[in-house]
């Protein structure tokens, strides 16, 4: 099974971003939204909701972590006690929630960019002040794009707070290696530094990698770490808002439960519908969706090979997210500002990633393969002017 996107005509009937964001005349490949339908099972679960009209507030139940954590015991063989886990909106908020719970006021907070472009504001809204560890480009064995753990071990060492990872990394794909994470641990043990994964790319995680959440590599990432996760960006659920903490220990879900209760009763009633059915029933789905997502990525170096041969790019090996290399055709720093006013193809610039990433693009792959080939061939065409 593979999942197929829908239709263009189809899908600009919907009112999300990724639809309402541009005219007709452009193709968005920007924000990371999925063109495909929604998993048949979240659907039934959903319309069974508005039958029963159960549209109230979320209820003292606990259905939607067990859920998650028999997925990630079942995936990932990760054990996960439903009692070190709690429901918010989105990730954003657990980030800043569980950074606002880690650190005091003007603490250091470390990211590794380039990254997804929220840290560079969540961080400051949970009281903290943003350090940079770029990652290395290249990596240490020619792999690709790899943490810089000599740069985090110097910022731990100078005083930073936290570190807040992103696992699988935004927005180049990235699954960091499991010695890499129990040396972060490490690390992060050593100087009296917390850790807060988010890893919400996780179920997305394609099948030549292998993912590892960051609080099952050691004793010493669960005394540190803190994970976000959601079943949003796997199932395509953005809008439906909710998100689980995932404490490391038992000290640190005391932690989590003692937040002030809003931060729970946020979450929608109908998130938590749909996050308990994908957990439970939507694997054959997603891997329908992977699929697709792989074939794409495929597609992809291709066409860039046969039509853009002078953009780089590494396939990603999670996520549906493309980073794609402009800087050898000279288009300056924000390349998608000239593909989206003279090709009609949306992409996320670069440079709002961090300064790493200027000269670059971010190009979603969850739409079908004609709509993937058509953005090529208009950007390939400002090649020939």
């Amino acid at each position: 099974m593979i999942v197929e996107a829908e239709s263009l005509p189809r899908l600009r009937q919907r009112t999300s971003e990724k639809w309402r964001a541009y005219p007709d005349d452009v193709l968005p490949l920007f924000v990371a939204e999925m063109d495909y339908p929604l998993a048949p099972p979240i659907a039934q679960a959903l319309h069974a909701a508005v039958d029963r009209s159960d549209t109230g507030y979320i209820g003292p139940d606990d259905r939607t972590q067990r859920a998650f954590t028999d997925y990630v015991g079942a995936r990932w063989g990760w054990s996960v006690d439903p009692a070190h886990t709690r429901t918010t909106t989105d990730v954003s908020v657990v980030i800043v929630e569980a950074l606002r719970m880690l650190i005091e006021p003007g603490d250091r907070v470390v990211i590794t960019p380039p990254v997804y472009p929220p840290f560079f504001e969540l961080i400051p809204e949970a009281g903290g002040v943003v350090e940079e560890v770029p990652l290395l480009e290249g990596g240490t064995d020619g792999r690709g794009w790899a943490l810089d753990l000599a740069g985090l071990e110097r910022a731990f060492a100078g005083g930073a707070r936290a570190f807040l990872l992103c696992n699988p990394h935004n927005p180049l794909g990235l699954v960091h290696p499991r010695e890499e994470l129990e040396a972060v641990a490490a690390l992060a043990a050593r100087h009296g530094v917390h850790v807060v994964s988010d890893e919400v790319h996780a179920p997305l995680t394609h099948s030549d990698a292998t993912f590892t959440p960051f609080l099952s590599v050691s004793d010493d990432a669960r005394r540190v770490g803190v994970a976000a996760h959601a079943a949003s960006k796997a199932w395509n659920l953005a809008g439906l808002k909710c998100a689980l903490f995932v404490a490391g220990s038992p000290e640190l879900a005391e932690r989590i439960h003692a937040l002030p209760i809003e931060v729970e009763v946020r979450t929608s009633q109908f998130g938590r519908i749909s996050t308990e059915a994908a957990y439970r029933h939507g694997q054959e789905w997603l891997d329908g969706a992977l699929r697709a997502i792989e074939t794409n990525r495929a597609l992809l170096s291709v066409l860039l090979t046969d039509r853009l041969p002078r953009v780089g790019y590494r396939e990603p090996h999670a996520g549906y997210l493309a980073w794609l290399d402009f800087r050898e055709l000279g288009w300056g720093d924000d390349p998608a500002a000239r593909i989206l006013e003279e090709a009609r193809v949306a992409l996320n610039p670069g440079a709002d990633f961090g300064t790493q990433g200027a000269g670059f693009v971010r190009l979603n792959l969850a739409c079908s393969p004609e709509v993937l080939t058509e953005a090529i061939d208009r950007i390939a065409e400002l090649t020939r002017r």
